[in-house]
């Protein structure tokens, strides 16, 4: 049983969801512009257009910066500590917040080039990591 918090999926990032469930990323691009963004939003934060649809994107992308946290804020996270929280830029421009797989804290560099993998966490949620390339 998966005992950690999981995302709230509501009708603005459920093709986001679904898409993870089948082990694709998909971000919401501009039909205007060709602006990528994540996360989900009702328009372009470059162009402001609504056209927006979802398309799958490639996966890859590079360590932005990260965190390691040694504080507990959460039960379900005590046997993880001390844990990395890292912001992926993708190849297709935003940032996530994300988790690192088979990586040593003490491996992660600024500019590290990543990829996605997807960790079925219960029968019904997907979650998007990366791992080193």
């Amino acid at each position: 049983m998966y005992e950690k918090p999981l995302p709230h999926i509501d009708d603005l990032n459920r093709p986001y969801w679904e898409a993870a469930k089948r082990h694709e990323l998909v971000l919401q691009r501009c039909d205007s512009c060709g602006h990528y963004r994540y996360p989900a939003g009702l328009s372009c934060p470059a162009c402001l257009s609504d056209k927006l649809r979802w398309v799958k994107v490639s996966g890859r992308g590079t360590v932005y910066t990260w965190t390691v946290i040694h504080q507990l804020y959460h039960p379900a996270f005590t046997a993880d500590l001390p844990y990395a929280v890292v912001a992926v830029e993708l190849a297709e421009g935003p940032r996530m917040n994300t988790s690192l797989t088979a990586c040593k804290i003490e491996d992660i560099r600024v500019g590290m080039p990543v990829e996605v993998v997807f960790d079925d966490v219960t029968e019904v949620m997907t979650l998007p990591r990366f791992r080193p390339r």
